[in-house]
């Protein structure tokens, strides 16, 4: 507003004053302070055929993270004026430094730190391969959590376009730390079952800012000990799990913003946790257990493709493959699928439409969902959701279509709770 105001009143270059994007927030001493989203605007920017920007110096270095743009970091609103044209006395001033991100990155930890399980590894694996939904149901210190915090391990590093967006609302969000550069490994959000509803999905006063399924987005969202978030948070997930994205609406305004993740619940079987095996140690009545499960909705667990059970871990049990062996699995089956769905725009089973699947996959294959439908085993939903589960496990096999096998294992791997 300032660069405007002075170029109407013919201070400066109006037209050169036309060739720059200016970001940043000026301060009444002058100085140009940083501001979120940098990152994200200046992408649009360099889009739009507007490549040369001027920011705050304190963002400058997330700027320069954008292919094609032109940076110059700015201090002053002095600094800004002279580069126009204007007649501007230079200022000797400190520049104004964006906050400090704490940066919680590490080495994402090893599948070779979980001891059995093999039949949650196996699902694991799966959900990492085809982009899947996934529950576990288990007593405490099976092994759930565990698995969760491994599955970006053995996920393949983001694209360049990929990147470039997850790190842009991390941005937005202000948990981004410039000086890492782009975020190329995939997120991992764990809240607390204390979050509320804002939290999860977004919020807060004016345009609403990105939640925990936007920080999560082309990664995975954890809800640990799921049955004690609130239904109603719960169920705010059903719209960005069937559409990739979430549509916040406040006063002055709509946001869109991307929230295509993985979701991994985790849950005891019941509220004192041991209702596992034979159930001797469980002190819970049947309604107390009915009820516990029941506040993950019908509609919710419907979404989830995977479901399993995790057993107690037992002495004899050994360690499995590290997660460097499994990822290399899972980017081959990523690989082949992304062969097959790249012309229609899709990268994982999980994003294909079910009424294309139905399409290329053989009718002999579906004859045994369409047996579990007409049982009301499943869903039409489901159905849809277990077709992906067979193309993913094709795709590990290094079949080039899913067969009665696949179609097999994907309802096992569906309905292992109920089972």
């Amino acid at each position: 507003m300032a660069v405007a105001v002075l170029a109407a009143a013919r201070t400066l270059d109006a037209a050169r004053a036309r060739e720059l994007v200016l970001l940043g927030e000026l301060g009444l001493d002058g100085r140009v302070r940083p501001v979120r989203g940098v990152l994200p605007a200046v992408a649009a920017a360099v889009e739009a055929g507007s490549p040369r920007v001027v920011v705050p110096a304190g963002n400058a270095d997330e700027a320069a993270l954008v292919a094609g743009a032109t940076v110059d970091g700015a201090v002053a609103l002095a600094s800004v004026l002279r580069a126009l044209g204007a007649d501007a006395r230079p200022e000797s001033v400190e520049p104004v430094r964006a906050p400090v991100v704490t940066s919680t990155w590490s080495a994402p930890p090893d599948l070779a730190d979980v001891r059995g399980q093999a039949s949650a590894r196996v699902a694991l694996e799966v959900a990492a391969a085809g982009g899947h939904h996934l529950l576990m149901v288990g007593p405490p210190g099976a092994g759930k959590t565990m698995l969760a915090e491994r599955l970006p391990g053995i996920l393949p590093d983001l694209d360049d376009a990929e990147a470039v967006r997850v790190t842009a609302v991390h941005s937005l969000a202000g948990t981004f730390d410039a000086a890492r550069g782009l975020l190329r490994r995939p997120p991992f959000e764990a809240p607390h079952h204390t979050a509320s509803a804002a939290a999860i999905v977004g919020g807060g006063a004016g345009l609403a800012r990105p939640g925990a399924v936007s920080l999560a987005h082309a990664g995975v969202l954890f809800l640990d000990e799921a049955p004690e978030f609130p239904t109603r948070v719960l169920d705010t997930l059903r719209q960005p799990l069937e559409r990739g994205e979430i549509v916040l609406h406040r006063a002055h305004g709509a946001t869109r913003y991307p929230a295509r993740f993985q979701l991994v619940l985790a849950a005891n079987p019941c509220p004192c946790g041991h209702f596992a095996g034979t159930g001797e140690g469980c002190s819970c009545t049947p309604l107390a257990r009915r009820r516990y499960l029941g506040r993950l909705s019908g509609p919710l667990l419907d979404r989830i493709d995977i479901q399993v059970p995790v057993l107690a871990a037992a002495r004899s049990d050994v360690p499995g493959e590290p997660s460097a062996a499994v990822a290399a699995r899972v980017a081959a089956a990523r690989a082949a699928a992304s062969e097959r769905l790249a012309p229609h725009g899709w990268r994982t089973s999980a994003e294909a439409p079910g009424p294309w699947l139905r399409q290329v996959t053989s009718r002999q294959a579906c004859a045994g969902l369409w047996r579990a439908v007409d049982r009301g085993m499943l869903t039409a939903r489901g159905f849809d959701r277990a077709l992906r589960l067979a193309w993913t496990l094709a795709d590990l096999e290094g079949a080039p279509s899913p067969g009665a096998g696949h179609i097999t294992e994907a309802l096992a791997l569906r309905q292992g709770i109920t089972a």
